[in-house]
């Protein structure tokens, strides 16, 4: 092959071996890639896979089936549908992410753009949208043709512009430490319905000792792989109950089936006023990615090297992406609400890799996991489940939130960002703290200054005006009975 013919990332790049360290090695891997965005990204030409792939397609792959279970489970309940319906329904999901998403998107098409994932804030409200009349494939259409607008129109690099550090910081900081506080509290709860409350306290500190030590041999990024499997040997040699129940198989396909009045969601296709219905939910699912990306990309920014912007996400890009698999999602059958994947994106940037390479391997698990049916039992199993999220995402959360309010006044808009979403939740603390911080009133002063009108108070305004009347519509507000 010719100088002419090589892409950039082929002419940039040197082997391992020119390396004192694997991480030096790294560093300039991300430095010497040139993604395509919305062309063709082809594995040597434009990446490359290694070890550290794995890692983030393995967490990817159990937050996958866990999130997706939570969103279609919280339905069903709703609903009367069993709990043969949801494994089936989680099953075709991961195949319409891995194989038309996921592979196809991030891992050739657009590596700039996040996996598209699971919308895990929204799971709370699915009981208040189905009682308000709602219907999931209302829902999905509704999700995905905001966002998609938002992304064409640049909405979210708007947004994540007049975000400051402090406001993103203080968002991963809550996020940590509520994710920390939940899972520690469901594997007590796991552990104690069997009366064994002390295996919780032994998994739980044999997680922090191991993390401790990868911390201190910078191997981190190992963290998933090695926390899980510590977990399920412990847990099994101090007498857990476990059992594989998913059998090997291929979900119904059909999505007539899954859209019938006596089949699949025995629901029909939707009508004008279910799309009325789900409406104020559409509208605060899509508020609720800005924030969600930001910190993503925050995270990566962190973590990544100098002279990487070009790996790092676009934040418009992966809402249209996460659009398009939502509106393709919901017309299939799937009940799955997307948004950007951050049991991937996490992981990927505490392991300095980019996005491509750990997608397509994301895509072939989720399609062998899909497929199998036992791998998900181990998934979702409690031990595994709760360390992977721990050690995967929640305390890199809270250490990147620390990294990013430890200079000048960030901690004054961390602290109002974390009060705020105590007090209601994550999109009412970003949207309230952004409007204060982009006045003036807290934080630095000289930042509003450079912002004009309308990022200091114009946009900020709107869309916490926006929010709060939806939020109030629908009973979020402690205390407030719903207006409507």
């Amino acid at each position: 092959m010719s100088g002419q013919q090589k892409s950039d990332y082929q002419l940039n790049r040197k082997p391992r071996s020119e390396f004192a360290t694997r991480t030096e090695y790294l560093d300039h891997e991300l430095q010497s890639m040139s993604p395509r965005r919305w062309k063709p990204n082809l594995p040597i030409r434009d990446y490359r896979f290694e070890f550290e792939d794995f890692v983030p397609a393995m967490a990817a792959t159990i937050g996958k089936i866990v999130m997706v279970a939570a969103i279609v489970g919280a339905f069903a309940g709703q609903l009367g549908l069993s709990d043969a319906f949801v494994i089936e329904n989680v099953r075709y999901e991961m195949l319409i992410a891995a194989v038309l998403f996921v592979i196809l998107v991030s891992g050739f098409f657009n590596p700039k753009s996040n996996l598209a994932g699971t919308h895990g804030p929204l799971i709370p409200l699915v009981p208040l949208i189905v009682a308000a009349g709602g219907h999931p494939m209302a829902l999905g259409l509704m999700i995905g043709l905001l966002g998609f607008l938002l992304g064409i129109f640049k909405g979210g690099s708007l947004l994540a512009r007049l975000t400051s550090n402090g406001v993103a910081g203080g968002l991963l900081l809550y996020l940590g430490f509520i994710g920390i506080s939940s899972q520690i509290k469901s594997l007590f709860g796991w552990a104690e319905s069997f009366d064994m409350g002390y295996l919780a306290f032994v998994v739980i500190m044999a997680t922090i000792i191991m993390y401790a030590y990868l911390e201190h041999i910078q191997m981190r990024w190992i963290a998933i792989p090695l926390g899980a499997t510590l977990a399920a040997v412990l847990s099994f040699a101090m007498g857990a109950p476990f059992e594989f129940t998913t059998a090997p198989g291929i979900p119904q396909m059909n999505p007539m089936y899954w859209w019938g009045a006596e089949t699949g969601w025995q629901l029909g296709l939707p009508e004008f006023h279910h799309f009325v219905a789900v409406a104020p939910f559409a509208v605060l699912a899509v508020a609720m990615w800005s924030p969600d990306f930001v910190g993503h990309r925050a995270f990566q920014q962190l973590n990544y090297p100098p002279r990487t912007e070009k790996v790092m996400m676009d934040i418009d890009d992966t809402m249209i992406s996460a659009s398009a698999r939502q509106i393709t999602g919901s017309l299939l059958g799937g009940g799955n609400i997307a948004s950007s994947w951050g049991t991937y994106i996490v992981p990927a940037a505490i392991a300095r890799r980019p996005i491509p390479a750990g997608a397509v391997l994301t895509g072939l698990l989720c399609i062998v996991a899909a497929l199998l049916g036992y791998p998900m039992d181990l998934a979702v199993w409690q031990p595994v489940l709760s360390v992977a999220l721990l050690v995967g995402v929640y305390v890199p959360l809270l250490e990147a939130g620390m990294q990013m309010t430890r200079e000048g006044k960030t901690t004054q808009s961390a602290a109002i960002v974390i009060f705020s979403s105590a007090l209601v939740n994550p999109v009412f603390g970003w949207s309230l703290t952004m409007l204060l911080d982009n006045l003036g009133l807290i934080g630095c002063k000289e930042r509003g200054k450079d912002l004009g009108h309308t990022g200091r108070w114009i946009v900020p305004g709107i869309m916490l005006l926006v929010l709060c009347v939806i939020m109030a519509g629908i009973g979020m507000f402690p205390g407030v009975p719903p207006l409507w």
